[in-house]
């Protein structure tokens, strides 16, 4: 393993490997859920359910999460976590039975919200040590752990089709990942006596601010995931693109997001969090909402392309914000996230099935302009010149 004397450089890297390890770990067991189907023999109805206890153990983990970061603090957690989500991607493969796997995948989503806020934590943490912006670069490593998992399943498919075998070979990169996090991962500020004895206070509500972190987190990730989930079938069924093209929409969209990650902190550098956030959520608003309006392949794709343009900071920047108010924020600000990926997608459907999918993806347009109000609301931190 690399090591680097740069106490920067060490860490940013230790915690790059957290992101990429969720990103990959999800990624991997996404990739052969029609291999798990037939192994278990479900219907479509429970892969839809069993999709859905991921997204529902994420949300429910919030108060673990927030009894769990004060108790262990996120280097301890971060690295449970990705331990602990290593394991669980070998049970999986072993599972017997349906209600076997939604306790595993139920289990996984707790793990992931546990894992989420904790290498959030350690990622803001590291901006306010050394006074860099490194946040969006992080989030791209989520993508870039979500790409390498695809081609590590392609490559194992093409040698067997055992899933026992892919999710080894998973499990080994996953510990190597984690291994190497360790090395760097920044020590806690607080010593665990003093988190504890601040936790014992009493619960009080969210402040103003946080709310609107929330809700600007919320509509963020509606966007995010909405427009990944629906922008082949609008491709397909709305503009008549070939079959050729129809894969480029959801391209479009997440190329520019890992390209935007990767220039974003020095966007936030110059122009500080507010202006990115709030000017990047009303580009992809309006970009989408012209594109429906104009019809036709070329729109659709100069649209998506605005969306992952302008939503791509969005999401580390509310984390940078949410961490700033202590653990409990971060918390709440990460389970709405969550519950933005998990509703979003389906209440889009809903309407695109009650109208059409314009309206659909013009209700997506509207959550990224709700996006750049909340942004105009919560207190950023100031660019870094």
């Amino acid at each position: 393993m690399l090591r680097f004397q740069d106490p920067f450089i060490r860490s940013q890297l230790a915690i790059a490997a957290l992101f990429c390890s969720l990103g990959f770990q999800y990624a991997t067991w996404a990739s052969r859920i029609p291999a798990i189907k037939t192994h278990l023999g479900l219907t479509a109805a429970e892969v839809g359910l069993l999709l859905m206890a991921a997204g529902v153990g994420a949300v429910a983990s919030f108060p673990v999460v927030a009894m769990l970061m004060r108790r262990l603090g996120s280097r301890r957690l971060a690295l449970l976590s990705a331990l602990g989500l290593t394991l669980l991607l070998v049970a999986l493969a072993a599972a017997p039975n349906y209600p076997v796997a939604l306790a595993i995948l139920c289990c996984d989503g707790v793990l992931v919200g546990c894992l989420n806020v904790a290498m959030n934590a350690q990622g803001a943490a590291l901006e306010v040590r050394h006074r860099r912006n490194v946040m969006a670069r992080l989030h791209a490593m989520f993508s870039g752990g979500s790409l390498l998992a695809a081609v590590l399943a392609s490559g194992v498919n093409a040698v067997t089709s055992t899933v026992g075998v892919h999710f080894g070979v998973a499990a080994v990169i996953l510990l190597l990942l984690s291994g190497y996090a360790r090395t760097g991962l920044l020590a806690d500020d607080q010593p665990v006596e003093a988190k504890e004895k601040k936790g014992r206070g009493r619960w009080t509500l969210p402040s103003r601010v946080t709310l609107w972190m929330c809700c600007a987190m919320a509509f963020g990730t509606v966007t995010e995931g909405a427009v990944n989930d629906w922008s082949a079938l609008y491709m397909k069924d709305v503009v008549r693109a070939s079959a050729e093209l129809v894969p480029l929409g959801i391209a479009v969209v997440s190329g520019m997001m890992v390209v935007a990650r990767l220039f974003a902190d020095g966007w936030r550098s110059r122009w500080g969090d507010s202006r990115v956030v709030v000017l990047g959520s009303a580009l992809a608003g309006v970009g989408l909402a012209l594109a429906l309006l104009s019809g036709g392949v070329v729109p659709a794709l100069i649209g998506f392309a605005c969306v992952g343009l302008g939503i791509a900071a969005v999401t580390p920047c509310v984390y940078v914000a949410a961490a700033s108010q202590g653990p409990d924020a971060l918390t709440l600000v990460a389970a709405m996230g969550t519950t933005g990926l998990l509703v979003g997608p389906p209440v889009i459907g809903l309407i695109a099935n009650a109208s059409s999918l314009v309206w659909g993806l013009g209700a997506v347009a509207a959550s990224a302009l709700v996006v750049s109000l909340c942004g105009t609301q919560i207190r950023w931190t100031p660019a870094k010149v």
